[in-house]
């Protein structure tokens, strides 16, 4: 059984995750969009750019975004005088996971967007559907199962992050501690070591089902567009 401080932590971390995601969803598909249907010198910077948290030590990371979004940060003096603060607050958390999360999800959206071939958005351009309509009613249902892997991909990565979080939201007990600080705390704490192993456990559950449900979700997808039930 999870003590209450445990359930806690998990609770804190699947909200954390979600809003991840949400907060992610529509720029993350911009962004591949962006990159799988447009040639623009300087291309390769912003790519990698975008990938950069998969290779920068994470608390490189957070310390960038507490260096931005802090009080006297570019952003988060502006954001400060509209009485909005991220640094050690669960909304900080989210905003530090969803930036660990967003280069795998562009990765796994672009390659679903750029297997999709372009003339079948050319030829429902031909049949007078604007822009939009193309994007809406042809290239999001035909990038459907890259979508869906990129959001819980991504969904599983922010239930993970730990090194931006703890840089950036500090590891405030109801606040920010989220699973991995919550375990990186039990392990620090001589007797706790039944409760490492239970939240060990569930990051590891959690994780899997996440993948398997990743894939389940593209599959689906894959075998209704292809007028198949599933």
């Amino acid at each position: 059984m999870l003590s209450a401080l445990e359930w806690e932590a998990l609770s804190l971390s699947l909200k954390v995750a979600c809003v991840a995601v949400g907060l992610s969803l529509i720029p993350g598909f911009a962004a591949a969009w962006w990159l799988a249907r447009r040639e623009f010198r300087g291309k390769a910077l912003v790519d990698g750019l975008l990938h950069l948290p998969l290779v920068l030590p994470p608390v490189v990371v957070g310390y960038l975004l507490l260096v931005t979004f802090g009080r006297n940060g570019a952003i988060g003096q502006w954001l400060a005088k509209i009485d909005i603060v991220l640094p050690f607050t669960w909304q900080g958390a989210a905003l530090a996971a969803a930036v660990m999360a967003f280069p795998l999800m562009v990765r796994a959206m672009r390659l679903s967007l750029e297997a999709i071939d372009p003339g079948l958005e050319a030829a429902a351009r031909t049949l007078g559907a604007n822009p939009l309509r193309v994007l809406f009613t042809v290239t999001m249902p035909l990038a459907l199962p890259g979508i869906l892997t990129g959001g819980m991909l991504a969904f599983a990565r922010a239930l993970s992050e730990f090194g931006a979080t703890i840089t950036f939201a500090a590891n405030i007990p109801g606040e920010t501690r989220t699973l991995p600080l919550a375990l990186y705390t039990l392990i620090q704490t001589p007797g706790q070591e039944g409760a490492a192993a239970r939240l060990c456990t569930i990051a590891v559950v959690i994780a899997m089902l996440s993948l398997l449900a990743s894939e389940w979700l593209a599959r689906r997808a894959r075998l209704r567009m292809e007028g198949r039930d599933a």
